[in-house]
């Protein structure tokens, strides 16, 4: 009995060093979106990160890793929606048109089995937004599409501890109505920079007074200084080209960074964006219908826009376009000129830029999360399978799996009998 009691834990040791154990996957095109295209590539992970990638008769493989063969598939990094609604996720109310106290944290239902639905499309790194029907809808929240049981498993924080996260905008036609929301879009404008005033001045005045004569504390302030201090990217939904122009006036009064969403007619003002030097997040829809300030939308738009200099990247908005079909996104542009590589790029290291991620995903390199896409084919073509989807180095989905299979082939509701991440066997019914 004395000596179990020494050696058990050992094993249990010895376990965990096992769960740790570097994984060389070997033989596979790699695209690394920070460098060319690798015909016969390998990459190790260890720890969680990429500690290696590059041509195979180059890459030094530890002695002790698991080795895979995955000749003829390719692996992609894992791909970056920079907005998206999965987790059933909302913000503020109609009480208002503006509310950046309102978290879309308390909020996302992290057993939506789009989760799910995600990783077999290829995504690990998520915007999760709140709606446009209002002018702001409140704190959006960046999520990696870890395997966990709450949210707090699944969201990201920053090198200071911070939840990572932007803040949602909108103008058009989504957020117009009756009051206390806008009639018009001139009024719409107004109502933004009339908060944003204000927040300004109550930053102003809680940094002159002294410590004891502190204005009382104001969450929907707060929300908004965090905006003008950068600490909170804009993510503004917009369509029509006199809208997109409008945000940009306002972007520039301000001085807040702003990441473009949408974007319908880009196209049209791609010179504008671009002097602003202001990043766009595009969705390219393949059938026609919608709302009609859209009318004008364009698959053409990523290419001008990457020609003007502006920097392009794409998202979803699950469920207008639902996440298991994101590669085509790039597909379509590339359709419409857009180079090749800049399309994979916009999939991955255009939507960790817009995010500031950029250090820690979007490309293949040492040092970085071991977020992987292994596919069957080349990334653009329509015959091409997502097989399994990697984050920090754990295999989240794995077409093998019947059960990940129905999420990613299935029709409308499939697998929603199914928790869309872990739940612990004796967890179930309570």
């Amino acid at each position: 009995m004395l000596m179990w009691k020494f050696v058990l834990p050992l094993l249990a040791a010895a376990g965990c060093l096992a769960q740790d154990r570097p994984i060389a996957f070997t033989g596979a095109r790699l695209i690394p979106v920070s460098g060319p295209e690798i015909a016969n590539g390998t990459v190790v992970v260890e720890g969680g990160k990429i500690t290696a990638a590059g041509a195979t008769p180059a890459v030094r493989i530890p002695a002790n890793a698991e080795r895979r063969d995955v000749s003829g598939k390719v692996i992609l990094p894992g791909l970056v929606d920079t907005h998206s609604h999965i987790g059933g996720v909302d913000g503020g109310d109609s009480s208002a048109s503006i509310h950046p106290d309102a978290r879309a944290l308390d909020s996302i239902n992290v057993r939506d089995t789009r989760f799910k639905k995600a990783l077999s499309g290829g995504i690990t790194t998520v915007n999760i937004m709140p709606g446009s029907g209002l002018l702001n809808s409140g704190q959006t929240l960046y999520v990696k599409l870890r395997d966990g049981k709450v949210i707090d498993d699944l969201m990201i924080r920053d090198a200071s501890g911070n939840i990572a996260g932007g803040m949602k905008m909108a103008n058009g036609t989504n957020p117009r109505g009756a009051p206390p929301r806008p009639g018009t879009r001139a009024k719409a404008a107004a109502l933004v920079r009339e908060q944003l005033i204000k927040a300004r001045e109550y930053k102003d005045k809680a940094a002159r007074a002294e410590a004891d004569k502190k204005p009382p504390r104001d969450l929907r302030m707060e929300g908004l200084v965090d905006v003008l201090d950068g600490k909170r990217t804009v993510h503004f939904h917009t369509h029509r080209h006199d809208d997109i122009l409008t945000a940009l006036r306002i972007q520039k009064e301000f001085g807040f960074k702003m990441v473009l969403q949408h974007v319908s007619d880009g196209w049209a003002v791609a010179s504008e964006i671009a002097a602003a030097k202001v990043p766009c997040s595009i969705i390219l829809l393949d059938s026609p219908g919608g709302k009609i300030e859209a009318k004008d939308v364009q698959w053409a738009t990523g290419a001008v826009l990457d020609r003007a200099g502006v920097l392009v990247g794409f998202h979803t908005d699950d469920g207008v376009t639902d996440s298991r079909l994101f590669l085509r996104s790039a597909a379509l542009a590339v359709r419409a000129g857009m180079p090749r590589e800049r399309a994979i790029h916009g999939l991955t290291m255009a939507g960790a830029i817009m995010l500031e991620l950029d250090r820690r995903v979007g490309s293949l390199e040492p040092g970085k999360d071991a977020d992987l896409v292994i596919l069957s084919g080349d990334p653009l073509s329509v015959y091409t399978h997502v097989l399994e989807t990697w984050v920090e180095g754990k295999k989240v989905f794995d077409r093998a799996d019947p059960k990940d299979k129905l999420h990613q082939t299935g029709g409308w509701g499939a697998g929603s009998g199914d928790s869309a991440v872990h739940v612990d066997e004796d967890s179930e019914g309570q």
